[in-house]
């Protein structure tokens, strides 16, 4: 089920990560002003897992690294700020490529790592519990993979939707990186001059909401699309 690149030529690796940053771009430069609130203000969400899942942890991380690079040059967000929160995406793509090749001690080793940080900042013991429940949902989910996976192998995550698991479970990753840079990295005071109290009430909404929702369209596009593409490229032999 797994797409191997054991003897892929490298010229052939290197035009599948140029092919995915092009669709990278495409994605981050598309933005819906009416649904550009909660985390991802472009649609990079739509591509990120799957690169992570087709290419692999690494490649994937390159190849959605280079299109967010590229399509916030092309659309400028807001502030230059972005560009450091826009590691998420590339970062999720590398826990998406993990999780679905099995690899999920370092998942798991990135969310306990990033979520311990969080609930040591102080700051964060002010703001509704509720507003990372969806980050909670893929810990949970992770840590019952885990004790899964370490009893039956590793292997177990091909018999649970590894597409939709990987997928969620990589997304979620890309939001805790992005939660973990605004509030244990102090920089919603240090970039944006947030006050505790203006965090608070951004913290309630609408990000708790919309985030989630794109999280699970993202999620139901990579589990029809990603068998389609493992069974175009194992035809091509590529």
């Amino acid at each position: 089920m797994h797409y191997e690149w054991k003897n892929m030529r490298k010229s052939r690796a290197i035009s599948l990560i140029a092919v995915f940053a092009a669709l990278g771009v495409v994605c981050d430069v598309i933005v819906t002003p009416s649904f550009s609130a909660g985390i991802w203000f472009g649609s990079i969400f739509l591509i990120s897992a799957i690169a992570g899942m087709v290419l692999g942890p690494y490649k994937g991380f390159l190849s959605i690294l280079i299109a967010v690079m590229i399509g916030h040059s092309l659309v400028p967000r807001e502030t230059v700020y972005e560009l450091v929160f826009t590691l998420g995406a590339p970062i999720g793509s590398m826990m998406s490529g993990f999780m679905f090749r099995g690899d999920w001690k370092k998942v798991f080793a990135f969310y306990t790592t990033l979520l311990v940080f969080y609930f040591i900042t102080p700051i964060s013991w002010r703001l509704p519990f509720w507003g990372m429940w969806d980050v909670y949902a893929a810990y949970g989910i992770l840590l019952a993979l885990g004790i899964i996976m370490s009893v039956r192998g590793s292997d177990e995550i091909k018999r649970i939707s590894p597409f939709a698991v990987s997928a969620f479970i990589g997304l979620e990753a890309d939001v805790l990186l992005r939660i973990s840079i605004l509030i244990p990295g102090q920089t919603y005071q240090f970039f944006y001059g947030l006050t505790p109290e203006a965090l608070v009430a951004i913290w309630a909404v609408p990000a708790p909401l919309i985030t989630p929702f794109k999280v699970l369209l993202s999620t139901f596009f990579a589990t029809l699309i990603v068998p389609q593409i493992m069974r175009i490229l194992g035809k091509l032999e590529l």
